[in-house]
Parts: structure tokens; sequence; C-alpha cells
């Protein structure tokens, strides 16, 4: 494989949205930068927070979109384009209210499934879908709430004391794509029931 990624996570920027379902992609890539020593600035030119340095034996570049979510293939593409990357070495972590909060899924390419974030990169990068996305579960809202609430709301208490090891099994799945790529971080982690339950394998 490369020995350079650029790995994004989606999410939207402004102290309201922190802690919100859909800034767990932020979340996952603050967590691996604080693990890596890897510490992000503000650039305008990308208009993202990005951060850069070597990590399991890996040129990793770091980012979060400011362009807020359904804009951020605007700074991805931008990013992919500046530092000469192609769509394979892109890795997106993003907010999946279709998988169960606790599971992930890490997958080489696919629709945006609904995601806003994920149609604005596909968009920008010319409709192509074939770049490795982690789909971090947050579980699909109660009856009767509408989605934008849900995704937009904070993890209740529960979730939020579950959240360190939802975040450590993200940045293991990571590690597993850089060393080895897609198919192996597939097979250990898309099924693995992060929170304790005994495993159940899911057909996509």
């Amino acid at each position: 494989m490369a020995d350079q990624f650029l790995i994004v996570g989606l999410g939207n920027p402004g102290k309201q949205y922190e802690s919100t379902r859909h800034n767990i992609g932020f979340a996952v890539v603050e967590a691996l930068a604080q693990k890596a020593g890897i510490t992000a600035k503000t650039e305008s030119k990308f208009n993202a927070l990005v951060g850069s340095g070597r990590y399991a034996g890996h040129k990793l570049i770091l980012a979060q979109p400011l362009t807020f979510m359904n804009l951020s293939g605007e700074a991805v593409s931008r990013l992919l384009r500046y530092y000469g990357l192609s769509p394979e070495q892109l890795l997106v972590v993003y907010d999946d209210v279709a998988l169960p909060f606790g599971k992930i899924r890490i997958r080489p390419g696919g629709s945006d499934a609904g995601q806003k974030g994920m149609k604005s990169i596909i968009s920008c990068l010319g409709g192509d879908q074939q770049f490795p996305r982690l789909r971090v579960g947050v579980g699909a809202p109660p009856a009767k709430m509408a989605l934008p609430d849900y995704v937009l709301g904070k993890f209740v208490p529960a979730e939020r004391q579950d959240l360190p090891k939802i975040l450590d099994a993200s940045i293991e799945a990571i590690e597993v794509w850089l060393d080895q790529g897609v198919e192996p971080a597939m097979t250990r982690f898309n099924g693995l029931s992060i929170l304790g339950e005994e495993p159940v394998i899911q057909a996509d």
C-alpha cells in the first residue's frame, strides 16, 4: 500500500454541534490525532482543520472539514488535489443511523446511502464512489423523532459511557486498514460487537 493517507472525519463545526451523533466522525479523528500526537490547525485553503505526522509507520493527514456536513466534498477534493493523493488513499469516517450503536463497518466503496456529507464528497470527486469509508453506528431515531433532530442531538449518558470503546475500536480498524488494507479490516471489524454482546455477522 501507499505510505501516505488522508483520513477525514465528517461533522459540523461550532460549539452547538460538539458531542452530537452527527459529529462522531470528528470524534474518531480527534481521538486518532491524540493517540498519534498530531496537532491540527485551521487551514483556510482547505476550509478544514488539518494535521499531519507519522503514525504506525505511515504518513497521515488528518482532516475535519469546516464547511458543514453538506459541503464536506469541497474540503476533501481540495485536500486530495493538494497532496496528490488518489481516492484509494482516502478514508472517510462518519455516522450511520442504519448501524446499531456499538457497531462499525468499513468498506472499499459504495453509494452515499443518503448521508449528505458522503453525497457531497462523491459529487466533488466527479461521481467516484470507490474510496474507503468507515461508518460508525449511532442507531436509528426513536419512533416519531425526526432524523435531523436525532443526529444533531447529543448522545445520552449511557452512550457517552460507551463511546471510548467505540472510538478505540474505530482507531484499531483504521490501523488495520493502514497496515493491511480494506479486506482484512472488513473481516475483523464488520459485525464485531464492540460493547460485549455475542458477535453477529451482518451481511452488507
